[in-house]
């Protein structure tokens, strides 16, 4: 999908294991902060598509939930194998949307695989009766790993995830799901919505989902608490 105005590529959503792209009403632009250039826009979502990854999510949770944890931190070290395949794209990418210096960007990418391989090599750590949907918001401080902090322990324990990025860093959660799907993830298991709080109302507002996550500011979680109590959703952060 390409801007009208300035062919700058507008990133997709991942739903049911591949790319979705919509006509969202608004869009993002996702800026380098350290050159002000506009990279990629973020399309700006609401209820409509969450329902999209949702649903998804829904469909696939009772096979993902019949896996073993075995068979799901199997999974879980192929995706930790494939990112170490690209640990430089994955900190350019944490760089150029953050303004972190390279140094940072690769420790971020660097903490994200540790917290996949621990996962994967800790199955009795694996909480039960985690067969669920569950939203997972952050905030572009930590875009890769912060989300990871939620959906690796809830995929562990058999939970689906749709993550909400932050808009102003959306593309190294994306590029994770991309490689999700080369490294054999059923479809559905993990889903991508983009936006902002109506994002998020929308995720709140679906009966599926049973726990919304949250990573980041306090300031920003705070407000996103306030509008799952408004909705009677869980709320952790």
């Amino acid at each position: 999908m390409m801007s009208e105005t300035d062919e700058i590529l507008a990133i997709p959503l991942w739903i049911n294991g591949h790319a979705y792209l919509t006509m969202a009403p608004s869009f993002f632009d996702v800026r380098d902060p350290r050159s002000g250039q506009v990279k990629r826009r973020t399309p700006m979502c609401g209820a409509s598509e969450a329902v999209v990854a949702v649903d998804a999510a829904q469909a696939a949770l009772a096979g993902w939930a019949a896996t073993t944890v075995g068979e799901r931190a199997a999974l879980l070290a192929a995706l930790a194998d494939a990112l170490a395949e690209y640990e430089d794209h994955f900190a350019a990418l944490i760089a150029e949307e953050t303004g972190k210096d390279a140094a940072q960007a690769a420790t971020e990418v660097t903490q994200a695989l540790q917290l996949l391989r621990a996962a994967a090599s800790d199955t009795a750590a694996a909480t039960t009766g985690g067969a669920a949907v569950v939203a997972i918001v952050s905030d572009d401080r930590a875009p890769l790993l912060g989300p990871l902090r939620h959906a690796v322990p809830a995929l562990l324990a058999g939970a689906t995830v749709v993550i909400k990025p932050s808009p102003k860093a959306p593309s190294p959660v994306f590029a994770l799901a991309e490689l999700t799907a080369d490294s054999d993830f059923p479809r559905g298991v993990f889903n991508i919505l983009h936006g902002d709080l109506a994002a998020i109302e929308g995720l709140c507002g679906a009966a599926e989902v049973s726990l919304l996550l949250f990573a980041g500011d306090p300031a920003l979680g705070a407000r996103v608490s306030a509008i799952a109590t408004r909705h009677g959703k869980p709320f952790v952060d």
